[in-house]
C-alpha cells in the first residue's frame, strides 16, 4: 500500500509536469489522499497512513515555505558565477553574495595564482554544496517536528538523530538505483562494488546514528499539549507561506517559537503519573495468557510485577511480539510514568519473564525483586541485564517483611529452604501479601498446591484480594488455601480462548462457593482495584463508572 501511494503521487506529478502545470505538493498529496480514502476510508485510521502524508504535508506546508524564505534566494546566486549581467536581476543580498565569492576567488587568485575562473566555479560548487545541506537538514527537522505528535503516540519515540543522518545518506542513495542498473547491464564487476559500497555506507551510516542517539522514550501527551502543538504548527505554516510571510514575519517567527517551545515540552514531559496518593492501586493488565501487575503505593512509589510474554512448544516459531515493549510499556507511558521504583519476577516461565528485559531499558527501575532461581538461561540473561543497567538485583525468601512507601510487604514463597530445579518451575514463585491499613492484596504468580500448602501451613491468613495462582489452573487454588484466605475479590489473568483452558471451571466454582467475585482478564480486559485503606474500588476496562465497591 505504501508503494502504491508513492506511485500514484508520482504519477500526478509527471502528469502535471508534461503538462506544464505548477505542481503544488498539498494539492498533490490531497488528491492522492482522497482516491485512496474512496477506495478505502478505514486507511484514515491507519498509522502508516497517517505518517505517510503527514511526512509529505510537512515538507509542503513548512519544510518549502522554509527553505524559500531562508536559503531559497541564495540557491541561484551560485548559479552562473561568471556572468556578472546576471546580478542586476537576483534579491540584493544574493547579489551580495555573488560579489563576495568573486572578491575571495581574486584574493586566491592572487595568493596561488591559480586562475580566478576555477577559484570562483569552485566557490560556487563549495556554497551549493552548503546550501543543500542546510535544506536537508532543515528539511529532516521539519519532518521530526511535523511527525512528533504521531511518533509520540504511536511508538513513544523521538528521534532527532534523522536530521544529520539524513544529510549523509540522502546524497549517497539517488546514485545507488543508477549504478546497480548499470552493473547488472554491463556485468562490469566495479560498478557493483560500487553500488554495495553505496548501500554499505549509507547502512553503516544509519546503524551508526540508531546506536549513538539518545533513546528517548516519550509518554502520552496530554490532551492541551496535542492540540496546542498543533495549532501551533498551523499557524506556523500560515505565516511562513508566500501570501504572509513578507508583512507577517514576526507572526511566523512567534509560531515557530511555539512550536519549538511545544516540542521540547513533548520531550521533556514534566507532567506528574496518574496516580493516587493515598492509595494502594493494584492492576492485572490484559497481556493475554500471562501475567503482569502494576503496583502504585500510597506514597507515589511505583512496582511491576511480571512483564507478560508469549511462550511457544514445540517447533513454534518464537513470536516477533514483545509483550513487555508492546503492551506493558505504553499503558505505563499512558499513565505518564518514565520510570518504575521496582521490576519484579515472579518466576523464569516465559509468559511472566518474556517482556522484563525490554522493561528495564525502557524504565530503567531502582530493583529487580525475583524469589527462587537456578542458572537457568531466562534467569542469567536477566541478571545480567540488570546488572549491566546497574539496577540492585535482590531475591526474597518467606518470612521478609519490610515496610515500603505506607504499605507493608510481606514475603510468603518461596521458603527460605527452597532449592530451584535446573528449569523454570511454576513453585519458584515469589508470592507477595501487601497491606494498607485493613486491607490486603495476595500476589500469587504461579504457586501451585506445595506452596499453597506450605504457606497454609504456616499461618496463610486472610486477603480481600487474591490474584489467582496459575491463571486459574486446577493445580492451585485449593479449598484449603480458599479457607485460610477468604478473598472478596479474585483477580484471573489470562487469555482469551487460550489453549489451556484457563481458567478451570473446578477453580471458577470454589471460587463462588466461596462467595469471591471473579474479575477475568479474558473477558473484562484491564483489572484494577485500589484502597484508601478502608475501603475498596474495583475498576474493569469495559466499565464507565468507578465501578464495585466494598464497604468498610
Amino acid at each position: 500500500t505504501p508503494a502504491l501511494r508513492a506511485a500514484g503521487a508520482f504519477t500526478l506529478y509527471l502528469v502535471a509536469r508534461y503538462f506544464s502545470r505548477r505542481t503544488r505538493v498539498l494539492n498533490l498529496i490531497a488528491a492522492v489522499a482522497l482516491v485512496f480514502l474512496i477506495a478505502d476510508p478505514a486507511q484514515l485510521f491507519e498509522p502508516a497512513f497517517q505518517l505517510s502524508f503527514l511526512a509529505v504535508a510537512s515538507i509542503g506546508a513548512l519544510g518549502l515555505p522554509l527553505i524559500e524564505a531562508t536559503s531559497g534566494r541564495f540557491a541561484m546566486a551560485a548559479q552562473g558565477i561568471d556572468e556578472v549581467s546576471r546580478d542586476a536581476h537576483l534579491p540584493p543580498d544574493a547579489a551580495a553574495l555573488r560579489v563576495e565569492i568573486r572578491l575571495l576567488a581574486e584574493t586566491l587568485h592572487l595568493y596561488t595564482r591559480v586562475p580566478r575562473g576555477w577559484w570562483e566555479r569552485a566557490l560556487a560548487f563549495a556554497a551549493r554544496l552548503v546550501l543543500t545541506a542546510y535544506e536537508l537538514a532543515a528539511i529532516s527537522a521539519v519532518l521530526q517536528i511535523g511527525l512528533a505528535l504521531p511518533m509520540a503516540i504511536y511508538f513513544h519515540r523521538v528521534s532527532l538523530s534523522g536530521i544529520t543522518a539524513n544529510v549523509l545518506v540522502v546524497p549517497l542513495m539517488p546514485l545507488v538505483v543508477p549504478v546497480g542498473l548499470l552493473a547488472v547491464i554491463t556485468a562490469w564487476h566495479p560498478l557493483a562494488l560500487a553500488a554495495g559500497w553505496l548501500v554499505e555506507t549509507a547502512a553503516r551510516i544509519s546503524v551508526w546514528h540508531a546506536r549513538t542517539a539518545p533513546d528517548w522514550r516519550i509518554p502520552d501527551p496530554p490532551l492541551w499539549l496535542d492540540l496546542g502543538f498543533v495549532a501551533a504548527l498551523l499557524g506556523l505554516a500560515l505565516f511562513l507561506g508566500a501570501k504572509y510571510f513578507a508583512t507577517k514575519r514576526r507572526w511566523a517567527v512567534a509560531a515557530g517559537t511555539g512550536v519549538a517551545a511545544l516540542f521540547a515540552l513533548i520531550l521533556w514531559h514534566p507532567f506528574r503519573p496518574a496516580l493516587q496518593r493515598g492509595m494502594l492501586e493494584v492492576t492485572a493488565l490484559d497481556v493475554g495468557q500471562g501475567d503482569s501487575l502494576f503496583v502504585a503505593f500510597p506514597g507515589g512509589h511505583t512496582m511491576l510485577i511480571d512483564g507478560g510474554g508469549i511462550p511457544t512448544f514445540g517447533r513454534e516459531a518464537k513470536s516477533r511480539l514483545d509483550i513487555g515493549e508492546d503492551v506493558v510499556a505504553p499503558y505505563l507511558w499512558g499513565r505518564s510514568l518514565r520510570s518504575i521504583d521496582i521490576l519484579a519476577m515472579t518466576h523464569a516461565h516465559a509468559d511472566h519473564a518474556g517482556g522484563l528485559g525490554a522493561l528495564m531499558d525502557d524504565f530503567h527501575p531502582r530493583e529487580f525483586w525475583t524469589g527462587a532461581n537456578s542458572d537457568n538461561p531466562v534467569w542469567s540473561e536477566l541478571r545480567d541485564h540488570a546488572r549491566r543497567l546497574g539496577i540492585r538485583v535482590r531475591e526474597l525468601r518467606a518470612g521478609a517483611s519490610f515496610s515500603f512507601d505506607g504499605a507493608t510487604v510481606t514475603v510468603l514463597a518461596p521458603a527460605a529452604d527452597y532449592a530451584a530445579a535446573a528449569a523454570p518451575n511454576n513453585n519458584d514463585s515469589l508470592v507477595l501479601r501487601i497491606a494498607y491499613g485493613q486491607r490486603s492484596f495476595l500476589l500469587t504468580g504461579d504457586a501451585e498446591t506445595p506452596v499453597e500448602a506450605r504457606m497454609v501451613a504456616d499461618g496463610l491468613g486472610h486477603a480481600d484480594v487474591l490474584k489467582v495462582g496459575h491463571h486459574g489452573s486446577k493445580t492451585s487454588t485449593t479449598e484449603a488455601f480458599l479457607d485460610a484466605v477468604r478473598p472478596a475479590f479474585a483477580i484471573v489473568s489470562d487469555g482469551r480462548d487460550n489453549r489451556f483452558h484457563h481458567p478451570h471451571p473446578s477453580v471458577v466454582a470454589r471460587l463462588n462457593d466461596h462467595h469471591a467475585e471473579v474479575l477475568r482478564t479474558d473477558t473484562v480486559g484491564l483489572v484494577s482495584v485500589s484502597t484508601d485503606g478502608r475501603r475498596l474500588w474495583v475498576r474493569e476496562l469495559t466499565e464507565d463508572s468507578a465501578g464495585k465497591t466494598l464497604p468498610p
